[in-house]
């Protein structure tokens, strides 16, 4: 690719070096030399007087002319002779004329960054194996970057590619870009929009941002994860920070709680979380049983129902109709973080700890009672189970 570039600059030198000398095309010497040429003239002018041809008078008059030209001839070759020097100036301009094509060159041209370009293209496997499977030394910065270039080059040309997408969202959200990573993360879910590994990353791009749409959209993310799979201890963790960057202290608390208890000790994590549960002067250990609920509202469901409620219950699904656990909330949209512990009882004696399979409902009351009634639209959960564990998850959508 330099060749190009350096046949440009020699062929520019050439074009000013023809320029500048070209004029000065040496002409073709006469046969005789001035001085004869005058001693001649002079000659034919003595034999024209001594013919009678020519008065005395008139050949002294033209001897003086001829010997006027004669003297003006020479003066003129001498300033040739000495013009012979003037070459210099041409090349010197020449050599002015290059030192300034390579100063500008080296100060604002971008071989460097075209060598820069080719380095990335042809350490691309390279650079992916040291940045995934940790073989060989970290990527520097500068590597890191021309990783960036190689993986947007591919793009470029190899056309949309999940795992490029993901890798340059990943390196992005590294570099502090935010919203370049984002965008690359979104690019990457159009192709593959159901790989929890890319919808944490993208959650996590998110909560980086901190506005609240971000949130909203994080939590969306996270939900899709846990509905899959509702021991993903990544996607538990987001969904308490989440909750704690929105101010719902107790619904990261409660995250936390089932996280803590799916961590085994030794995991680096565990003391994060107690940390956090500390400050939050809440036991570390979860007191009874507790569901967890990730609850999407249709926004346009909310709109459309400005006073209606949300009632959010679990019921056994052997034994009696009362609700084991209850919440009730103005009708939210978009996606809410909510938990039932064995404290939102109705009736003593009537809680989680009473029944080992539960189903957890979301429904939306337009007439703000329990009891379903005409218009109403809820939602409900699979079978659940608490005999192998106190903390389930789960996720629900309430749509039209």
């Amino acid at each position: 690719m330099m060749w190009p570039l350096l046949s440009a600059a020699v062929l520019m030198l050439l074009l000013s070096a023809t320029v500048l000398f070209w004029p000065r095309r040496s002409k073709e010497l006469p046969l005789q030399t001035p001085a004869q040429l005058f001693e001649e003239r002079l000659q034919l002018l003595a034999l024209a007087r001594d013919a009678g041809e020519l008065a005395e008078q008139d050949f002294d008059s033209a001897a003086q002319e001829l010997k006027s030209q004669f003297l003006l001839q020479q003066q003129q070759l001498q300033q040739t002779d000495n013009s012979g020097a003037n070459w210099r100036l041409p090349l010197a301009l020449l050599m002015l004329t290059l030192l300034i094509v390579a100063g500008v060159y080296a100060s604002t041209g971008h071989y460097r960054q075209l060598q820069q370009w080719q380095q990335a293209q042809q350490n691309l496997s390279q650079y992916g194996e040291r940045a995934l499977l940790n073989q060989g030394e970290p990527l520097s910065d500068q590597e890191v970057e021309l990783f960036a270039l190689a993986l947007r080059t591919r793009l470029a040309n190899e056309g949309d590619d999940a795992v490029a997408w993901m890798l340059l969202g990943r390196i992005r959200m590294s570099q502090g870009v935010l919203e370049q990573a984002v965008a690359a993360f979104e690019k990457a879910l159009k192709l593959t929009p159901e790989r929890s590994p890319l919808l944490l990353s993208y959650a996590q791009a998110l909560i980086l941002l901190g506005d609240d749409d971000s949130l909203a959209r994080a939590g969306r993310a996270v939900a899709r994860v846990l509905s899959r799979d509702t021991e993903n201890t990544d996607a538990l963790s987001l969904m308490a920070l989440i909750a704690y960057e929105k101010g719902d202290l107790t619904e990261a608390a409660s995250a936390w709680q089932i996280l803590l208890r799916q961590l085994p000790a030794d995991d680096p994590r565990y003391a994060a979380v107690q940390q956090r549960l500390e400050q939050l002067n809440i036991d570390k250990m979860p007191q009874g049983r507790q569901i967890s609920v990730t609850l999407y509202v249709d926004p346009a469901l909310a709109q459309a129902n400005p006073n209606a409620s949300l009632f959010l219950f679990a019921k056994a699904v052997e034994g009696a109709a009362l609700p084991l656990a209850v919440q009730r909330i103005p009708l939210p949209s978009g996606e809410q973080q909510l938990v039932l512990t064995e404290q939102m009882a109705m009736q003593p004696g009537w809680s989680l700890a009473n029944a080992d399979k539960v189903q957890v409902v979301a429904r939306m009351s337009l007439s703000g009672t329990v009891e379903q009634r005409p218009g109403d639209i809820q939602t409900a959960s699979d079978v659940l189970s608490f005999s192998d564990d106190p903390l389930l998850s789960v996720s629900l959508k309430l749509e039209p």
